[in-house]
């Protein structure tokens, strides 16, 4: 009886549990993209177009301050 019980436990925890991984990682690459559109686009020279650039890998940053802005903390 014992060793049904722990074939039984054994069974259950091997089971392959699937989670959406990729989910967050999507959505950074297309708010980098649209980013790299913006800041890219409206850069007046070569040099502010690669600030854009360097700006759109951190646009999550500049996402929470705006947010922490408007919301007062």
């Amino acid at each position: 009886m014992e060793e049904q019980k722990d074939f039984q436990k054994d069974e259950c925890c091997k089971q392959k549990r699937t989670y959406p991984q990729n989910t967050l990682g999507t959505i950074y690459g297309l708010g980098f993209i649209g980013a790299c559109v913006y800041f890219i686009g409206t850069a007046a020279t070569f040099w502010l177009g690669v600030l854009g650039f360097l700006k759109a890998l951190v646009w999550p940053a500049f996402l929470v301050y705006a947010a922490l802005k408007y919301f007062g903390m």
